[in-house]
């Protein structure tokens, strides 16, 4: 412990980095302790007073770094482009995250010239294994301080009053329900009365987008413009990938489209449960999914699904700085090279459902797929196709004779 100089702290400002800096210094022979913040867009009133409030808590410095438009473009969309959803409806908005906030907090080390990275993920959660596989792949020369698997305190409380002996003043209080974790995709939500999955989540739960039964009676109607696998405009107008999904994150949350509650299988081993509000990006994923049900043909279709739930685990389990991740991102840009064209989703009560796609490279063919006279296919060729299709079941059934 006597060899650690100087840390760089994945900081926050909550609770637990509020007391984490003590514990460093304390632990580690007065260290030298950097803040380090990544602004992944979970909101400027989370940063305000951030500096301040970790000077206050020992920290030498304080560096808060804005991975806003880098978070969207070189994570979120190729993921989602890859068709990754997690156990069937979790879109992945805490585990993409964990990737850019270790390699800027990697890239903030190297700059200070640090010898250790600490954050403050527990060791029952999937966190603790996305930064320090990410530390791993990125800077294994680095100690990886890990606080919750080496002190003592097991609760909020033990916590509050870890920071009250030594006079640090923090905002929070022992009546916080809910462990949240916000960026520009999503915002989580566990703790409180979803531990229970017999539970349906209260109106407090959700805060990110209105409640169906509340949502407007009138439905909305919106416009998504996709090139190559990415939207690159909301009701015409040209927009940036994070400006896409702020756009379309206030748009779908007026209609509360978004909302999932799963109980999912954490890489740890236990299961957990959670609820997740991903506005924006629900709408992003069924413009997508329109777009690729008229370009990709069956065999295409049914490689990009398992590249996609390839791709979700790999993101869920941490491992994005691999040479896997590396070779699915192709895959899915190779595949979505011709998913060009224009989406419109219509928002109701909390659903958002394609109901008009066009696309350049459209392989559907009303000429071909009518039910009315046609010019183009001869139905009698379908006979010969089925027989040969069918005939490993014909000989078979014939040998059981």
């Amino acid at each position: 412990m006597s060899d650690i100089k100087k840390v760089v702290l994945a900081y926050s400002g909550g609770l637990d980095t509020s007391a984490i800096i003590p514990w460093l210094k304390e632990t580690y022979n007065n260290c030298e302790i950097v803040a380090f913040c990544a602004d992944v867009g979970q909101g400027d009133e989370e940063l305000i007073g951030l500096e301040e409030k970790a000077l206050a808590s020992g920290a030498s410095e304080c560096h808060i770094v804005d991975l806003k438009e880098e978070f969207v473009a070189d994570y979120i969309y190729p993921t989602i482009a890859s068709g990754a959803v997690y156990e069937g409806t979790y879109l992945l908005g805490t585990s993409m995250a964990r990737p850019i906030i270790a390699k800027a907090q990697v890239e903030v080390a190297r700059k200070v010239g640090a010898d250790a990275v600490c954050h403050g993920c527990t060791g029952k959660g999937n966190d603790q294994i996305r930064f320090e596989s990410c530390f791993a792949a990125l800077a294994p020369e680095l100690t990886v301080i890990a606080p919750w698997r080496e002190w003592d305190m097991e609760s909020r409380e033990d916590l509050l009053d870890y920071l009250a002996e030594r006079n640090i003043a923090t905002t929070a209080s022992a009546t916080k329900i809910y462990s949240r974790d916000a960026n520009a995709w999503h915002i989580s939500h566990e703790g409180g009365e979803l531990e229970d999955p017999w539970n349906e989540p209260s109106k407090g739960v959700w805060t990110l987008t209105v409640d169906p039964v509340d949502a407007p009676n009138e439905p909305e109607y919106v416009s998504l413009k996709v090139e190559q696998g990415r939207v690159v405009a909301v009701n015409d107008e040209a927009l940036s990938p994070y400006q896409v999904v702020m756009k379309l994150n206030d748009i779908a949350a007026a209609h509360g489209v978004g909302r999932i509650d799963i109980t999912e299988n954490r890489t740890v081993g236990m299961k957990s449960r959670g609820c997740y509000e991903t506005p924006g990006g629900t709408v992003i994923v069924a413009a997508l999914r329109a777009i690729e049900e008229l370009v990709l043909d069956k065999t295409s279709r049914v490689w990009r699904e398992k590249v996609g739930q390839e791709m979700a685990h790999l993101v869920y389990d941490g491992r994005w700085f691999t040479p896997l991740c590396k070779s699915l991102i192709a895959a899915s840009e190779a595949m979505a090279a011709d998913a060009n064209g224009d989406v419109v989703i219509k928002l109701y009560k909390g659903q958002a459902v394609a109901v008009q796609k066009r696309s350049p490279n459209s392989l559907y063919s009303e000429e071909f797929a009518t039910f009315g006279e046609d010019q183009v296919y001869d139905q009698k060729h379908a006979e010969g196709f089925i027989r040969l299709y069918s005939l490993a079941s014909r000989i078979r059934a014939l040998n059981s004779k």
